[in-house]
């Protein structure tokens, strides 16, 4: 067997490219030493000098194939026989990957030959009439050749060949990805895109933007009127918006900032969710705006709509008494007839307060009419799109909408989705082509750029703080009244046991009143337990319980905001009605009640401060002492305890050293009744108060007759 030496076993090669009528030809020889061969040679039949490496020659041979798999025996030539993809590709990835192997000599016919990678694009946009004019161009590329790219790019071409013959690479063409996403998500064809001005909606100003910046090869003429509602949405903090005179001490630095944010939007007609978390005042905000648009317009016949879970509607009332006791209250409630009635009237006042379940029974009573302000409270109420609340709300009319939600929504794309097509609809497309687009790639397979995607173009309606991000605006306790208002039965049976204890009051003289007074209080008693829930009192009570509701719901907001939370009652029989209610929801707790033994109490709350179940119900005679609570944020004062001190040591299992985060207190008020009556006189008659609550005070001479009866009025 012949053996290759070493001066001649290193082969060198040369590739040879030309262009014949349109067809592209090659060849290749390799060299040993000064012996030059033919690779073509391996096609033939005959055999080869035996000093030649086959392998390696016809791994190189393997490649020209690849893009001139054509072979002319006469000429001992390759061509790719005018198929212009195998140019295409010899051009794009055939030249570099021969040059790896070998030296490469090319005509200048065949340097000719080129692709382009980048051409510059100009968008023009302008805005008017709260629509944004677009116009795309090209300095380098002819309409119709700026169409054919577009075009080719939807039926994933790798190229197009330009008029001049020159090819243009299609795929892995950053602008051209660029344009053509801007061109998918504007929901425009390549022919609207490329022909003349389009039209869109301006709140996709702010999405445009952020494409633009990532964009090195599309340039943007951009009309002082787009700079300067990009330059307002950057710079919100220095917003040329006044707060309201009588608020100007009351708004913390961040929800300044909120309310700025709330008028940009509205300036722009976008509408925008305010995401802040638990405690950290989005209604206050809301307020503000609204107060500010009143004051700023006072001849201007402007009505805004609050929507809200029922339990919150009165909350509403009383916070705009508030901070802004100038703007007059519609609450919208009662029979049909008189909601119909509040309704048709609805231009006598500033605000309507309703509920969700309210809204969607009187859909029709709202058509024809349109508000400056509809703002969906708790807005996760309708974040499925398919429920009566979502369907009834979207079908309100109003200059500007907002949502306010303290719910985290980012990992809710299907909920995200319905809020928005309540605040702007088509920002997200149809639901179908959000999911398609959106909801299935990110949740199914985590699709990092279809995120990415999302992201820029929701960013800007959406402004949530965290209480971490603003504890140097906060104190490290944040309290709150939260109203509960009764309806029907609740109504007509704290009514009576009122009505009763009056009349017993009104007609003992003073001797009667001090023999009968624990009596006259246990009456007292029982006229507190109809405002916590009537059946503390009646067994067979099957009604509803506002102040229950409205727990409920503060507890669903809670843990969907990732909270967890202490209750507090005196009435461990509430606390036991409560229990029920979590374990139909399936919400986890631990309880501590006076019957609980000390040994099973510091099990609990360490495992408690160590774990994640939510909520913690503690009995007064239980909890107000003793207890350290940090893995708690939220207090829950169920029903009030107006002795001060007793409810402060109450606050303070979770509120004290340890305690890493801001906690929220809720008290639980029933409007219109004594538990309100006794706020009221809490600082004036502090005494009567706590001689009312606290069992050794119970007889006390403190307490005259008529002081219950201005507590009973």
């Amino acid at each position: 067997e012949f053996q290759i030496s070493e001066e001649t076993d290193t082969a060198e090669y040369v590739a040879y490219f030309d262009v014949d009528s349109g067809n592209i030809i090659g060849r290749c020889d390799v060299y040993y030493n000064s012996m030059c061969c033919s690779l073509t040679d391996i096609l033939e039949k005959h055999s080869v000098e035996s000093y030649r490496n086959i392998a390696d020659e016809k791994s190189v041979l393997d490649i020209l194939l690849k893009y001139l798999p054509n072979y002319d025996p006469k000429y001992k030539i390759l061509f790719a026989g005018k198929d212009s993809d195998l140019v295409f590709d010899l051009l794009d990835r055939g030249i570099p990957a021969i040059m790896q192997k070998s030296e490469v000599r090319m005509t200048d016919r065949f340097k000719a030959l080129k692709i382009r990678k980048r051409a510059k694009f100009d968008l023009g946009i302008s805005v008017e009439s709260n629509l944004l004019d677009l116009s795309v161009t090209s300095t380098d590329l002819s309409p119709d050749e700026l169409l054919d790219i577009l075009f080719s790019y939807r039926k994933k071409k790798r190229y197009i060949t330009l008029k001049n013959g020159d090819f243009f690479k299609i795929d892995e063409n950053e602008s051209v990805m660029q344009l053509a996403e801007m061109m998918e998500r504007l929901h425009l064809s390549p022919r609207d895109f490329v022909t003349g001005k389009m039209h869109i909606p301006s709140y996709r100003a702010l999405y445009l933007d952020k494409m633009l910046e990532l964009s090195q090869d599309i340039y943007a003429t951009r009309d002082s009127r787009f700079k300067s509602l990009i330059k307002e949405f950057k710079t919100i903090e220095d917003a040329d918006y006044i707060v309201p005179s009588t608020l100007k001490n009351t708004l913390r630095k961040y929800q300044t900032v909120g309310y700025r944010w709330l008028r940009t939007l509205d300036a722009h007609h976008f509408g925008g969710i305010l995401a802040d978390d638990m405690g950290l005042g989005k209604t206050l905000q809301v307020i503000s705006v609204l107060l500010a648009v009143k004051n700023e317009n006072p001849d201007e016949n402007a009505t805004s709509l609050i929507v809200t879970p029922a339990s919150l509607v009165y909350n509403w009332r009383e916070e705009i008494r508030t901070f802004a006791d100038s703007l007059t209250v519609s609450i919208i409630a009662g029979s049909q007839k008189e909601r119909s009635e509040l309704i048709g009237n609805w231009q006598d006042s500033d605000v309507l307060v309703t509920s969700y379940d309210l809204l969607k029974r009187d859909i029709s009573e709202y058509e024809g009419k349109k508000f400056r302000f509809v703002v969906a409270d708790e807005a996760q109420y309708v974040k499925n799109r398919n429920t009566a609340a979502a369907k009834s709300l979207k079908l309100v009319d109003a200059e500007t909408r907002y949502a306010l939600t303290g719910t985290p929504i980012e990992n809710r794309l299907g909920e995200l989705w319905s809020i928005f097509d309540y605040l702007m609809p088509g920002l997200l497309y149809s639901y179908d082509e959000f999911r398609s687009t959106f909801e299935m790639p990110i949740v199914k397979s985590e699709n990092d750029a279809a995120m990415e995607q999302l992201r820029k173009m929701v960013t800007p309606f959406i402004l949530r703080r965290k209480k971490a991000d603003v504890l140097k605006d906060l104190p490290d306790k944040l309290e709150e009244v939260r109203y509960a208002h009764m309806e029907n039965r609740q109504q007509k049976l704290y009514d009576g046991q009122v009505v009763r204890m009056r009349k017993k009051l009104e007609s003992a003289n003073e001797a009667d009143f001090r023999k009968g007074k624990i009596e006259i209080l246990a009456e007292l008693m029982h006229i507190r337990q109809i405002c916590c829930d009537p059946s503390l009192m009646f067994e067979d009570y099957n009604g509803s319980s506002a102040k229950r509701e409205l727990c409920l719901d503060l507890i669903d907001f809670l843990i969907d905001g990732g909270h967890r939370a202490l209750l507090f009652s005196q009435f461990t029989t509430m606390l036991e009605k409560i229990e029920e209610d979590l374990s139909r929801k399936g919400i986890k707790y631990y309880k501590i009640t006076g019957a609980t033994p000390k040994e099973k109490r510091l099990k609990l709350v360490k495992a408690y401060n160590e774990g994640d179940v939510p909520i913690f119900l503690i009995s007064l005679k239980a909890g107000g002492t003793g207890l350290n609570l940090t893995g708690a944020d939220v207090v829950i004062h169920y029903d009030p305890w107006w002795n001060t001190a007793v409810q402060d040591q109450a606050t303070d299992r979770a509120h004290r050293i340890g305690q890493t985060k801001v906690v929220n207190v809720y008290k639980l008020i029933v409007k219109g009744t004594i538990e309100e009556k006794i706020v009221e006189m809490q600082n004036a008659k502090r005494k009567l108060a706590d001689d009312i609550l606290q069992t050794e005070g119970v007889a006390s001479a403190a307490i005259s007759r008529e002081d219950l009866l201005e507590l009973l009025s």
